[in-house]
């Protein structure tokens, strides 16, 4: 999280076990991806609250490290795992071939991303928060290609929760870039983190996952 060591690993921890918690409740292994998101923001929060401590110590290759880590969980990992996890999770045939298409966007977005954090350096700083110099992220087209990957692909999913999801993600991201355009990066995951209950009570709801026959054709 944006806001101190201490809280990125409070943060990162409480993500971790419910992450764990939900996978548990996984029933299918279709499930089990998008089971895992909260306990991979937790990952990713951890990794933050190593990167303050970094900043705290002066340790540059530590530094190095974690910003490239964060950076790849923020610009390679998540536009391509959040419309694969939800298109397993699918079961209707038009809307798995629509989020197949949100799919290929995210491939295409995280692929380009990496090539980018490949041939430029990634490097990150506090400034009241931490900040990812990354800019070729914020170009207009790119920014739309993976804001389409990780939020719009949710709509199209036949599940409520999962709807929930990405329309809170999109509004958490208008929110982190208005109050805080600078580091609007580090503060939206950490808004998306909090979006992990969202996951944990589709799971709990106990509503019947299995595949609809029905929803085949």
């Amino acid at each position: 999280m944006c806001f101190s060591a201490t809280a990125s690993f409070i943060a990162g921890i409480s993500l971790a076990a419910l992450g764990v918690a939900t996978v548990k409740k996984a029933e299918r292994k279709a499930e089990i991806p998008f089971a895992m998101i909260p306990l991979l923001f937790g990952i990713q929060q951890i990794i933050e609250g190593m990167l303050w401590l970094s900043f705290r110590f002066d340790a540059k290759l530590l530094n190095v490290t974690m910003t490239y880590m964060f950076t790849l969980f923020s610009h390679v990992l998540w536009p391509i795992f959040v419309p694969l996890s939800i298109g397993l999770v699918e079961t209707t045939a038009w809307r798995k071939k629509a989020i197949a298409v949100f799919l290929f966007i995210g491939m295409a977005v995280g692929l380009y991303l990496l090539y980018l954090i490949v041939k430029f350096p990634v490097a990150s700083k506090i400034n009241g928060h931490i900040v990812y110099i990354s800019p070729h992220f914020y170009k207009v087209p790119t920014m739309a290609l993976y804001l389409a990957a990780t939020c719009v692909a949710c709509f199209f999913s036949s599940h409520k929760q999962v709807n929930i999801f990405g329309i809170l993600a999109l509004l958490l991201f208008m929110v982190a870039y208005w109050f805080y355009t600078a580091a609007f990066f580090s503060v939206w995951c950490f808004f998306a983190a909090i979006l992990s209950v969202v996951i944990y009570l589709y799971f709990k709801s106990g509503k019947a996952r299995a595949p609809d026959l029905r929803h085949r054709a």
